[in-house]
Parts: C-alpha cells; structure tokens; sequence
C-alpha cells in the first residue's frame, strides 16, 4: 500500500489558499479510469476552490516519444498561480489568483512525425473567461530502428498570444529532447531555445529557457519525480539570477493505463521575478483512431 500527501499553503493574507490531498493505492489492480476521475476530480475541485492561475500555460518537460501513427493525444493542462504578480505591468494582466486551462490535441501522422495544436485559455475575478490564443507544432523523432542509446526528438512550436497576457504576440520556440530510461530512473533534457517574432523582446534575439526532469518509479503504477524550468535570458548575454524565472515542481505521475496521462506538481519560484507558488495538473487521454467527426456521404442517382 502507497499512501501519499501533497500540502499546498499559501502566505498570502487575503488569499486563503489551502489544499492537502491524499491518494491512497490499495491494490496494484486499482481501477484504472475510476482512479483517474476521481483523483482529477478532487484535485480541480480543491484547488478551484482555493487557488487560481499563472502566466504559464503549458508546464510540461517533453519527453521523446511521439504519439502512434495514426493516434491522437487529447490533453488539458491546469495551471494555477496561488502567490504570483498582483498589478498589470506593461499593459499585461496580473497572474496572481488567475487560472488557465489548454486544451492540446496531437496526431500522429507517421512513426517519426506529429503535429500537436494548442487553445490558451485564461479565467481571473474580475476579467471573466478569455480566450488568449493558439499554438501549433510539429515535432519529428529519432526512429527506433536507428537504435540509439538515447531517446531524441525535435519540436519547433510557434503561435500567438493577445497582447494583454503577453509583451510578445508571436513567438517560436525550438526544443530538443533527450531523455532515457535506466530500470526505475526516468531522465528527460529540454535544452530549448525561444524566441519573439513580433513583441517587445525581438531585440533580444533566441533566449536559453532549459527544463529537466527525472522521476523514480516507486511501483509500476507510480512515479514521483523532479521538474525544473527556467528562462535565462538571451543566449548571447544572459540575464542577472534576480531577472531569471527559475521554477522547481515536485511531481507525481499516474501510470495506470497505456491510454492515459496523468501528472501532477506543486512548483516554488526561486527568483524575484517568478511567480512563487504555482500549481499544475496534466490529464490525457490517447485515442488509436479519434472519433474525428465526418461530413455525411451524398447519394446521387443517375
């Protein structure tokens, strides 16, 4: 039996923020789906109830595999920020006590190449639900029949973002992706590289914004691990430790069934300029061949 606890607090006077989860496997043989709902279900309610939203959107360290030819990945990230920036600072919106939720939806069109695409949403007291934009991106990977002793891929994603959540309004990110598995050891390298095409930070040309993560396999079921995330600057010249968002998210992953996703962390801001706590859950479903709706046949006589 694996009993685990995750205790999120907030300093905030005003805010209130207060959730303590427990999750309890009994038996390696747990219903799968009921276990995810149900666990998904708790934690959205909770921190709904408690905590709200941050600038990111999308807080996940990638790893090599593609989705299945022909397959298609649905996924929605949930990001919350319980302590974050409280004033609109150059014309972008607060991120403290904000919420967002991204819907992602990957296909697989071959054994080496997918295209995932992204819808931004934003919810805070007092701006309503927004839409903030949408993201696309193809990524290819090393086939296995090349038997390399790593796992490598290369996603390049590019999109837009309305201006009051963002200084730039177009942006593109390139992100290599190395990872192995070692018995129970779980190791992925996202040392990627991004870029402003239309914003305020074209100037500075590609900046170094490297995440990390390893993760043990504590049963078959279970995974609990380490994500770092970090945005240093340009490349060229990298910013001051205070200027640098610095992230570090212990993490718990759910592996109780090849058709879903399910990953959970806590994440503490190490630098003045980071959000200080924020709060993020993955759910995904993969599909061999999505229900993709299609246009009715027409019968024509002659």
């Amino acid at each position: 039996m694996l009993t685990v606890f995750v205790e999120v607090r907030s300093n905030s006077a005003d805010s209130g923020a207060s959730l303590r989860l427990r999750l309890r496997l009994a038996h390696p043989k747990l219903g799968v789906l009921r276990s995810a709902l149900i666990l998904a279900g708790l934690v959205a309610v909770l921190l709904c109830a408690s905590v709200a939203a941050q600038d990111n959107y999308e807080i996940q360290v990638y790893g090599s595999e593609l989705v299945p030819k022909g397959g298609t990945m649905v996924e929605l990230h949930s990001n919350f920020t319980a302590q974050g920036r409280k004033a609109v600072e150059n014309g972008v919106l607060p991120t403290d006590r904000a919420f967002h939720e991204t819907l992602e939806i990957t296909h697989g069109f071959t054994g080496w190449f997918e295209v995932g695409w992204y819808v931004f949403t934003s919810a805070r007291s007092g701006d309503g639900w927004q839409w903030v934009g949408d993201h696309i991106r193809p990524r290819v990977t090393v086939p296995e029949s090349w038997h390399w002793p790593v796992g490598v891929s290369l996603s390049n994603e590019i999109g837009y973002q309305r201006r009051q959540f963002s200084v730039d309004t177009w942006t593109w990110e390139i992100r290599p992706i190395v990872d192995k598995q070692l018995g129970r050891w779980y190791l992925s390298f996202n040392p990627t590289v991004d870029r402003a095409l239309h914003g305020e930070s074209v100037s500075k040309g590609f900046e170094f914004s490297p995440n990390f993560k390893f993760s043990y396999d504590v049963i078959k079921q279970v995974s609990l691990g380490l994500e770092y995330y970090g945005s240093l600057g340009p490349i060229s010249n990298l910013d001051p430790i205070a200027e640098q968002q610095q992230q570090i998210f212990p993490t718990i992953d759910l592996n109780l069934s090849p058709k879903w996703e399910f990953n959970f962390g806590v994440g503490v801001g190490m630098t003045r300029s980071t959000d200080h706590m924020i709060v993020k859950m993955i759910l995904g479903r993969r599909f061999e061949h999505f229900p993709w709706p299609r246009a009715k046949s027409r019968q024509t006589g002659h």
